[in-house]
């Protein structure tokens, strides 16, 4: 499909060093973080929003498959290049194109890195909320392609509540704008809300718009243990029910507990069936007005031990702890198999024992932890991948986790999408008939099926 004419064209675009054939090389984009791997025909590294349109318009005439691609830290295979073809990497579009404090918004390229733009503003006194777990090395085009949530979704929402305007390649090559700088903006149909979490299947994002927020005055830390999961599951809601909502509010379990400790060495209780990590921010006395509610109500449910952040180290590593959870359980195994459910919030303890029940039930090393405060829980399948016998088990399991998210008002995916992972489970949610729409919208924007295909529909075209 992909001949020497063909790379030649490209190498005029881009330039011969940012086209690359060689099979060592292309090893390299064949994968993100599951196990899912294809290898792509070349990879292509656009520097100009010109680069990527002429990019499309030549795939779309030749019916070339174009998979986007950022740092390739996704979850869920959205930019593994199932069906070959082009992958477009967008590292090189990494600048922060503008800053303005005046009317608390950025616009950036979507090769940004997210914690380099939080960074950033954060120097003028500003802050990004939307903050993934792996935030230090994702890019912005994957979090809009995903809608990546994060730690602070609880409180500050997720990555669709701060885009406000995009510049987008479609299918075709054309150059789209969407939204607007302003507050409000209802002109048309918002496409902008539309493309976050499109999973790059409809155009590609070449320019971001966000809005930020004043950085707040002070932030309150704290960790609380359980003897039982139903316990912190009931904190959990009782907190919620008594009208405070922390910035964040994280649950862990004991496999996952212990495997922190094992990596960090924080001098966690190993013999809790789960821990809540929970901050609280905003003016001092409010926040510490807030937190001391909040303990209150950990010792009410029976927490059996309660531990607060005296200073911003003792803080800074309680967050390291959380953030190295993915890090830490995959040092457990070869292959993890890590799922992203979400169910209501006074589910969680029910929908944490339901996933620990399933894979025990297969014979499977399992872990959980998550984002608690708004339902979002990511249970971990431990196993080898050259272990067909136990694979064929755990994929087992994994259906029951969405089985089971689904059955307590939940829903397959709060933050990692669908892509290829969880394309086959899409039926257990959709409709058909929202499934045809679905369709018939990629349909009309994409109509040779060549941006990002394979992902979300589950190997059908159309």
């Amino acid at each position: 499909m992909i001949n020497k004419k063909i790379i030649s064209e490209l190498e005029k675009i881009v330039g011969k060093k940012n086209v690359i054939i060689s099979k060592e090389e292309l090893v390299c984009y064949s994968y993100d973080a599951t196990l899912k791997h294809h290898m792509p025909d070349v990879v292509v590294k656009p520097a100009t929003t010109q680069h990527v349109s002429k990019i499309m318009k030549l795939a779309n005439k030749h019916r070339i498959p174009v998979t986007p691609r950022g740092c390739g830290t996704g979850l869920s295979g959205g930019s593994v290049p199932v069906k070959g073809g082009i992958i477009m990497s967008l590292t090189r579009m990494n600048k922060i194109l503008e800053i303005d404090k005046e009317n608390m918004l950025a616009v950036v390229q979507p090769g940004v890195i997210n914690l380099d733009l939080d960074t950033t503003v954060g120097k003028v006194g500003l802050f990004y909320p939307p903050d993934p777990a792996s935030k230090n090395q994702c890019s912005m085009g994957g979090n809009i392609a995903e809608c990546a949530g994060g730690l602070r979704g609880l409180k500050y929402g997720v990555t669709r509540d701060y885009v406000i305007a995009l510049e987008v390649v479609m299918p075709n090559g054309d150059i789209v704008r969407t939204g607007a700088r302003t507050v409000k903006a209802v002109t048309g149909y918002d496409f902008t809300k539309l493309f976050v979490g499109s999973e790059g299947t409809l155009g590609i994002v070449t320019e971001i718009t966000v809005k930020l927020l004043p950085i707040r005055e002070h932030k309150e830390t704290m960790m609380a243990m359980f003897k039982e999961i139903k316990d912190a599951g009931q904190t959990v809601s009782n907190i919620i029910a008594a009208g405070v909502i922390p910035s964040t509010l994280e649950f862990l379990d004991n496999a996952t507990i212990n495997t922190i400790e094992d990596f960090k060495h924080l001098g966690l209780n190993r013999t809790a069936a789960a821990m809540l990590l929970i901050e609280t921010d905003g003016y001092k006395e409010a926040a510490i007005r807030e937190m001391n509610e909040i303990i209150r109500i950990c010792k009410e449910t029976g927490a059996i031990e309660i531990k607060k952040a005296n200073n911003e180290v003792e803080r800074e590593e309680l967050w390291a702890g959380r953030r190295s959870a993915l890090a830490a359980i995959t040092r457990l195994n070869p292959s993890l198999l890590q799922e992203d459910i979400v169910v209501p919030r006074s589910k969680v303890a029910e929908a944490a024992v339901g996933c620990e029940k399933i894979w025990k039930k297969y014979g499977l090393r399992g872990a959980n932890y998550g984002h608690a405060g708004d339902g979002n829980l990511h249970p971990s399948i431990l196993s080898d991948e050259r272990n067909k016998e136990e694979m064929a088990r755990a994929k087992k399991a994994i259906r029951e986790f969405f089985e089971l998210a689904i059955k307590l008002g939940g829903t397959l995916s709060g933050e990692h999408g669908i892509g290829t992972e969880k394309a086959p489970f899409l039926d257990l949610e959709v409709s058909p008939e929202f499934k045809k729409a679905m369709m018939s919208l990629k349909k009309a924007w994409d109509p040779n099926d060549i941006l990002n295909p394979g992902k979300i529909f589950y190997g059908r075209r159309y």
